[in-house]
Protein backbone atom coordinates (compact mmCIF):
# COMPACT_ATOMS: atom_id res chain seq x y z
CA UNK A 1 0.00 0.00 0.00
CA UNK A 2 1.48 3.55 -0.86
CA UNK A 3 2.35 6.16 1.57
CA UNK A 4 -0.05 9.22 1.49
CA UNK A 5 1.33 12.80 2.22
CA UNK A 6 -0.91 15.37 3.38
CA UNK A 7 0.98 18.82 3.33
CA UNK A 8 -0.31 21.15 6.04
CA UNK A 9 0.59 24.68 3.95
CA UNK A 10 1.35 27.53 6.81
CA UNK A 11 4.53 28.90 4.99
CA UNK A 12 7.68 28.72 6.76
CA UNK A 13 5.85 26.50 9.19
CA UNK A 14 4.49 23.42 6.61
CA UNK A 15 5.47 20.33 6.97
CA UNK A 16 4.20 16.99 5.76
CA UNK A 17 1.77 14.54 7.76
CA UNK A 18 2.61 10.75 6.16
CA UNK A 19 0.26 8.06 6.46
CA UNK A 20 0.54 4.64 5.73
CA UNK A 21 2.03 1.32 6.87
CA UNK A 22 5.47 0.41 7.85
CA UNK A 23 6.36 4.39 8.55
CA UNK A 24 7.83 3.50 12.36
CA UNK A 25 10.35 0.96 10.59
CA UNK A 26 10.96 3.57 8.39
CA UNK A 27 11.29 6.11 10.40
CA UNK A 28 15.27 6.80 10.39
CA UNK A 29 14.92 7.68 6.86
CA UNK A 30 11.92 9.78 7.54
CA UNK A 31 14.24 11.58 9.97
CA UNK A 32 17.76 11.75 7.97
CA UNK A 33 15.73 13.24 5.73
CA UNK A 34 14.85 16.08 7.27
CA UNK A 35 17.51 16.44 10.00
CA UNK A 36 20.42 14.86 9.44
CA UNK A 37 22.54 13.37 12.19
CA UNK A 38 21.63 16.08 14.60
CA UNK A 39 20.54 14.90 17.90
CA UNK A 40 17.36 13.37 18.79
CA UNK A 41 16.04 12.43 22.10
CA UNK A 42 12.19 10.48 22.40
CA UNK A 43 9.55 11.25 24.98
CA UNK A 44 7.14 8.23 24.88
CA UNK A 45 5.44 6.90 27.47
CA UNK A 46 5.58 3.53 29.65
CA UNK A 47 2.72 1.42 27.83
CA UNK A 48 4.03 2.48 24.35
CA UNK A 49 7.68 1.91 25.04
CA UNK A 50 7.02 -1.21 25.68
CA UNK A 51 4.82 -1.93 21.97
CA UNK A 52 7.12 0.27 19.69
CA UNK A 53 10.21 1.78 21.39
CA UNK A 54 13.15 -0.49 20.03
CA UNK A 55 11.51 -0.42 16.75
CA UNK A 56 11.96 3.45 16.59
CA UNK A 57 15.40 3.53 18.01
CA UNK A 58 16.44 0.25 15.75
CA UNK A 59 15.38 2.22 12.79
CA UNK A 60 17.19 5.36 13.62
CA UNK A 61 20.29 3.42 14.56
CA UNK A 62 20.47 2.22 11.13
CA UNK A 63 20.96 5.46 9.81
CA UNK A 64 23.50 6.28 12.64
CA UNK A 65 21.12 8.20 14.81
CA UNK A 66 21.47 7.48 18.84
CA UNK A 67 18.32 8.63 20.13
CA UNK A 68 17.82 8.42 23.97
CA UNK A 69 14.21 8.01 25.55
CA UNK A 70 12.50 8.96 28.65
CA UNK A 71 9.12 6.74 29.26
CA UNK A 72 6.30 8.93 31.43
CA UNK A 73 3.65 7.39 33.11
CA UNK A 74 0.46 6.47 30.53
CA UNK A 75 -2.18 8.41 31.11
CA UNK A 76 -4.26 11.71 30.98
CA UNK A 77 -2.67 12.79 34.64
CA UNK A 78 0.84 12.49 33.00
CA UNK A 79 -0.01 17.09 31.60
CA UNK A 80 0.62 18.62 34.52
CA UNK A 81 3.33 20.66 35.38
CA UNK A 82 5.80 18.02 37.26
CA UNK A 83 5.46 15.97 34.38
CA UNK A 84 6.41 18.93 31.64
CA UNK A 85 9.19 19.59 34.12
CA UNK A 86 10.43 16.22 34.41
CA UNK A 87 10.63 16.37 30.29
CA UNK A 88 12.30 19.81 29.77
CA UNK A 89 15.14 18.97 32.40
CA UNK A 90 16.02 15.29 31.22
CA UNK A 91 15.77 17.32 27.31
CA UNK A 92 18.66 19.90 28.83
CA UNK A 93 20.51 17.43 30.48
CA UNK A 94 20.18 15.18 26.79
CA UNK A 95 22.29 18.72 25.67
CA UNK A 96 19.09 19.46 23.01
CA UNK A 97 19.44 22.06 21.07
CA UNK A 98 17.47 24.19 18.72
CA UNK A 99 17.86 23.45 15.33
CA UNK A 100 17.78 19.37 17.50
CA UNK A 101 14.72 17.17 17.03
CA UNK A 102 12.49 16.19 20.05
CA UNK A 103 10.45 12.98 18.83
CA UNK A 104 7.01 12.61 20.41
CA UNK A 105 6.08 8.60 20.48
CA UNK A 106 2.61 7.94 21.90
CA UNK A 107 -0.81 9.46 21.87
CA UNK A 108 -2.20 12.53 22.30
CA UNK A 109 -1.31 12.58 25.96
CA UNK A 110 2.50 12.23 24.65
CA UNK A 111 2.00 14.36 21.71
CA UNK A 112 0.72 17.68 23.35
CA UNK A 113 3.43 17.01 26.55
CA UNK A 114 6.34 16.64 24.33
CA UNK A 115 5.37 19.29 21.88
CA UNK A 116 4.90 21.69 24.68
CA UNK A 117 8.53 20.81 25.89
CA UNK A 118 9.69 21.25 22.36
CA UNK A 119 8.09 24.99 22.85
CA UNK A 120 9.49 26.31 25.82
CA UNK A 121 12.77 24.66 25.57
CA UNK A 122 15.18 26.90 24.53
CA UNK A 123 12.17 29.39 23.14
CA UNK A 124 11.34 26.80 20.64
CA UNK A 125 13.02 22.98 19.46
CA UNK A 126 11.71 21.44 16.08
CA UNK A 127 9.97 18.04 17.27
CA UNK A 128 8.18 15.46 15.19
CA UNK A 129 4.89 13.45 15.95
CA UNK A 130 4.86 9.85 15.48
CA UNK A 131 1.32 9.38 16.81
CA UNK A 132 0.79 5.53 17.93
CA UNK A 133 -3.27 6.34 18.66
CA UNK A 134 -6.25 6.37 16.18
CA UNK A 135 -6.94 10.01 18.04
CA UNK A 136 -3.66 11.08 17.76
CA UNK A 137 -3.26 10.28 14.20
CA UNK A 138 -6.34 12.09 13.02
CA UNK A 139 -6.25 14.99 15.45
CA UNK A 140 -4.21 15.99 18.09
CA UNK A 141 -0.89 15.67 16.48
CA UNK A 142 -1.51 17.96 13.18
CA UNK A 143 -2.53 21.77 13.87
CA UNK A 144 0.07 22.56 16.48
CA UNK A 145 -1.91 22.80 19.76
CA UNK A 146 0.41 21.66 22.65
CA UNK A 147 -0.24 21.67 26.16
CA UNK A 148 -1.09 19.99 29.39
CA UNK A 149 -4.16 20.34 32.14
CA UNK A 150 -4.71 22.37 35.00
CA UNK A 151 -6.93 21.76 37.33
CA UNK A 152 -9.62 24.32 36.27
CA UNK A 153 -9.73 22.78 32.95
CA UNK A 154 -8.25 20.55 30.12
CA UNK A 155 -5.47 22.16 27.73
CA UNK A 156 -5.50 25.57 29.51
CA UNK A 157 -1.40 26.06 29.66
CA UNK A 158 -0.21 25.69 26.22
CA UNK A 159 1.24 27.11 23.09
CA UNK A 160 0.84 26.96 19.65
CA UNK A 161 4.26 24.77 18.18
CA UNK A 162 3.75 23.31 14.71
CA UNK A 163 5.42 20.02 14.04
CA UNK A 164 8.64 19.48 11.71
CA UNK A 165 6.65 16.02 10.48
CA UNK A 166 4.19 14.15 11.72
CA UNK A 167 4.13 9.89 10.84
CA UNK A 168 1.01 8.50 11.22
CA UNK A 169 2.01 4.45 10.77
CA UNK A 170 -1.61 2.98 10.53
CA UNK A 171 0.05 -0.64 11.37
CA UNK A 172 0.63 0.46 14.71
CA UNK A 173 -2.94 0.61 15.34
CA UNK A 174 -3.03 -2.87 15.67
CA UNK A 175 -1.45 -2.74 19.06
CA UNK A 176 -4.78 -0.76 20.39
CA UNK A 177 -6.97 -2.18 22.69
CA UNK A 178 -10.39 -2.45 21.02
CA UNK A 179 -11.91 0.24 23.84
CA UNK A 180 -8.77 2.75 22.77
CA UNK A 181 -9.81 2.42 18.87
CA UNK A 182 -13.15 2.74 19.50
CA UNK A 183 -12.59 6.38 21.37
CA UNK A 184 -10.50 7.02 18.70
CA UNK A 185 -13.03 7.01 16.15
CA UNK A 186 -14.79 9.48 18.20
CA UNK A 187 -12.83 12.69 16.59
CA UNK A 188 -13.14 10.53 13.00
CA UNK A 189 -16.77 11.40 13.36
CA UNK A 190 -16.94 14.33 14.20
CA UNK A 191 -15.29 15.82 11.24
CA UNK A 192 -18.22 14.58 9.20
CA UNK A 193 -20.57 15.68 11.74
CA UNK A 194 -19.13 19.18 11.96
CA UNK A 195 -18.51 19.64 7.97
CA UNK A 196 -18.64 16.57 5.60
CA UNK A 197 -21.97 14.55 5.52
CA UNK A 198 -20.70 12.38 2.54
CA UNK A 199 -18.04 11.48 4.92
CA UNK A 200 -20.10 10.79 7.78
CA UNK A 201 -22.49 8.91 5.28
CA UNK A 202 -18.96 6.69 4.28
CA UNK A 203 -18.46 5.95 8.08
CA UNK A 204 -21.65 4.35 8.51
CA UNK A 205 -21.78 2.28 5.86
CA UNK A 206 -17.80 1.00 6.70
CA UNK A 207 -16.77 2.39 10.26
CA UNK A 208 -16.97 -1.31 11.67
CA UNK A 209 -14.79 -2.19 9.47
CA UNK A 210 -12.09 0.31 9.98
CA UNK A 211 -10.40 -2.21 13.12
CA UNK A 212 -10.00 -4.91 10.98
CA UNK A 213 -9.54 -3.30 7.41
CA UNK A 214 -5.83 -1.20 7.00
CA UNK A 215 -7.13 -0.10 3.66
CA UNK A 216 -9.97 1.59 5.13
CA UNK A 217 -8.26 2.40 8.17
CA UNK A 218 -5.55 4.74 5.44
CA UNK A 219 -8.96 6.27 3.83
CA UNK A 220 -10.39 7.40 7.00
CA UNK A 221 -7.16 8.79 8.63
CA UNK A 222 -6.11 10.20 5.61
CA UNK A 223 -9.34 12.49 4.82
CA UNK A 224 -9.59 13.31 8.48
CA UNK A 225 -6.56 14.87 8.96
CA UNK A 226 -7.14 16.48 4.96
CA UNK A 227 -10.18 18.22 6.79
CA UNK A 228 -8.00 19.24 9.87
CA UNK A 229 -5.52 20.16 7.61
CA UNK A 230 -7.68 22.69 5.39
CA UNK A 231 -9.00 24.19 8.59
CA UNK A 232 -5.34 24.78 10.51
CA UNK A 233 -3.94 26.54 6.97
CA UNK A 234 -7.07 28.99 7.32
CA UNK A 235 -6.99 29.11 10.84
CA UNK A 236 -3.96 28.22 12.48
CA UNK A 237 -4.67 29.86 16.14
CA UNK A 238 -7.94 29.63 16.37
CA UNK A 239 -9.66 32.95 15.75
CA UNK A 240 -12.50 31.71 14.13
CA UNK A 241 -13.34 28.50 11.88
CA UNK A 242 -10.46 26.24 14.10
CA UNK A 243 -13.05 25.90 16.74
CA UNK A 244 -15.50 24.13 14.62
CA UNK A 245 -12.90 21.20 15.57
CA UNK A 246 -14.09 21.59 18.75
CA UNK A 247 -17.75 20.04 18.30
CA UNK A 248 -18.39 17.70 21.40
CA UNK A 249 -15.30 19.44 23.49
CA UNK A 250 -17.46 21.92 25.76
CA UNK A 251 -19.46 19.28 27.18
CA UNK A 252 -16.84 16.08 26.61
CA UNK A 253 -13.71 18.28 28.55
CA UNK A 254 -16.10 18.93 31.36
CA UNK A 255 -17.28 15.58 31.72
CA UNK A 256 -13.42 14.24 31.66
CA UNK A 257 -12.63 16.92 33.97
CA UNK A 258 -15.71 15.88 35.99
CA UNK A 259 -14.38 12.01 35.75
CA UNK A 260 -11.17 13.22 37.05
CA UNK A 261 -9.15 12.64 33.85
CA UNK A 262 -9.27 8.60 34.55
CA UNK A 263 -10.12 5.75 32.85
CA UNK A 264 -13.58 5.86 33.37
CA UNK A 265 -13.94 8.57 30.46
CA UNK A 266 -11.55 8.41 27.67
CA UNK A 267 -11.06 11.53 25.56
CA UNK A 268 -12.80 10.22 22.85
CA UNK A 269 -15.99 8.62 24.56
CA UNK A 270 -15.95 12.39 26.33
CA UNK A 271 -16.33 13.68 22.39
CA UNK A 272 -18.68 11.09 21.38
CA UNK A 273 -21.43 12.25 23.99
CA UNK A 274 -20.70 15.98 23.86
CA UNK A 275 -21.08 15.43 20.13
CA UNK A 276 -24.70 14.09 20.52
CA UNK A 277 -25.16 16.58 23.08
CA UNK A 278 -24.78 19.35 20.61
CA UNK A 279 -27.11 17.72 18.02
CA UNK A 280 -29.78 17.22 21.38
CA UNK A 281 -29.32 21.27 21.51
CA UNK A 282 -29.39 22.13 18.32
CA UNK A 283 -32.64 20.53 17.72
CA UNK A 284 -34.02 21.24 20.79
CA UNK A 285 -33.08 24.96 19.32
CA UNK A 286 -34.91 24.41 16.07
CA UNK A 287 -31.50 24.51 14.48
CA UNK A 288 -31.80 21.02 12.94
CA UNK A 289 -34.05 18.46 12.46
CA UNK A 290 -34.90 15.77 15.22
CA UNK A 291 -33.76 12.78 13.54
CA UNK A 292 -30.22 14.60 13.35
CA UNK A 293 -29.36 13.45 16.89
CA UNK A 294 -30.93 10.52 16.82
CA UNK A 295 -28.69 9.40 14.16
CA UNK A 296 -25.48 10.33 15.88
CA UNK A 297 -26.34 8.50 18.82
CA UNK A 298 -27.33 5.71 16.76
CA UNK A 299 -23.84 5.40 14.89
CA UNK A 300 -21.84 6.15 17.91
CA UNK A 301 -24.19 3.08 19.75
CA UNK A 302 -23.40 0.89 16.94
CA UNK A 303 -19.78 1.38 17.41
CA UNK A 304 -19.61 0.44 21.02
CA UNK A 305 -19.31 4.74 22.52
CA UNK A 306 -21.24 5.92 24.55
CA UNK A 307 -23.75 8.40 23.86
CA UNK A 308 -25.82 9.25 26.85
CA UNK A 309 -24.07 10.46 30.07
CA UNK A 310 -26.32 7.90 31.91
CA UNK A 311 -23.28 5.85 29.88
CA UNK A 312 -20.37 6.85 32.14
CA UNK A 313 -19.73 5.01 35.20
CA UNK A 314 -20.05 6.14 38.78
CA UNK A 315 -21.70 9.27 40.03
CA UNK A 316 -20.80 12.56 38.33
CA UNK A 317 -21.34 16.68 39.10
CA UNK A 318 -24.86 17.84 38.98
CA UNK A 319 -25.83 19.88 36.08
CA UNK A 320 -24.96 23.24 37.23
CA UNK A 321 -21.55 21.42 38.47
CA UNK A 322 -20.89 20.30 34.95
CA UNK A 323 -22.03 23.96 33.49
CA UNK A 324 -19.36 25.16 35.75
CA UNK A 325 -17.16 23.24 34.37
CA UNK A 326 -17.82 24.32 30.55
CA UNK A 327 -17.39 27.49 32.06
CA UNK A 328 -13.54 27.09 31.94
CA UNK A 329 -13.44 26.12 28.37
CA UNK A 330 -11.18 27.68 26.16
CA UNK A 331 -13.63 29.05 23.57
CA UNK A 332 -15.87 31.06 26.84
CA UNK A 333 -15.45 34.88 25.39
CA UNK A 334 -16.77 38.08 27.56
CA UNK A 335 -17.70 35.21 30.66
CA UNK A 336 -19.89 33.78 27.69
CA UNK A 337 -20.10 29.99 27.10
CA UNK A 338 -19.44 29.53 23.11
CA UNK A 339 -20.81 25.98 21.51
CA UNK A 340 -20.18 24.21 18.14
CA UNK A 341 -23.76 23.27 17.45
CA UNK A 342 -25.15 22.05 14.07
CA UNK A 343 -27.81 23.20 11.25
CA UNK A 344 -27.51 19.25 10.32
CA UNK A 345 -24.77 16.85 9.76
CA UNK A 346 -21.85 18.50 8.60
CA UNK A 347 -22.72 22.18 8.96
CA UNK A 348 -21.46 23.09 12.27
CA UNK A 349 -21.57 26.73 13.47
CA UNK A 350 -20.09 28.62 16.60
CA UNK A 351 -22.85 30.81 18.66
CA UNK A 352 -22.96 32.11 22.19
CA UNK A 353 -26.28 32.50 22.21
CA UNK A 354 -27.67 29.31 23.90
CA UNK A 355 -30.43 29.85 26.27
CA UNK A 356 -29.72 28.31 30.27
CA UNK A 357 -32.47 26.44 30.09
CA UNK A 358 -32.17 24.66 27.39
CA UNK A 359 -28.57 23.52 28.34
CA UNK A 360 -30.11 22.34 31.32
CA UNK A 361 -33.15 20.35 29.77
CA UNK A 362 -30.36 18.65 27.06
CA UNK A 363 -28.22 17.74 30.12
CA UNK A 364 -30.56 16.15 32.33
CA UNK A 365 -32.74 14.17 29.48
CA UNK A 366 -29.10 12.69 29.10
CA UNK A 367 -29.03 11.42 32.47
CA UNK A 368 -31.54 9.12 32.14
Amino acid sequence: MSIDTVRVDLGARSYDVRIGQGLLHRAGDEILALAGKRRVAILTDETVAALHLPALQAALARVGIEAPALALPAGEATKCWSRLGEAVEWLLAQRIERKDLVIALGGGVIGDLAGFAAAILRRGVRFVQIPTTLLAQVDSSVGGKTGINSPHGKNLIGAFHQPALVLADIDVLGTLSPRDFRAGYGEVAKYGLLGDETFFDWLEANATALATDRGLRQRAVRHSVQMKAGIVQRDETEQGERALLNLGHTFGHALESATGYSDRLLHGEGVAIGCVLAFDLSARMGLCSQEAPSRVAAHFAAMGLPARIADIPGDLPDDEALIGLMGQDKKVQDGRLRFVLARGIGRAFVTDEVAPDQLRAVLAESRR
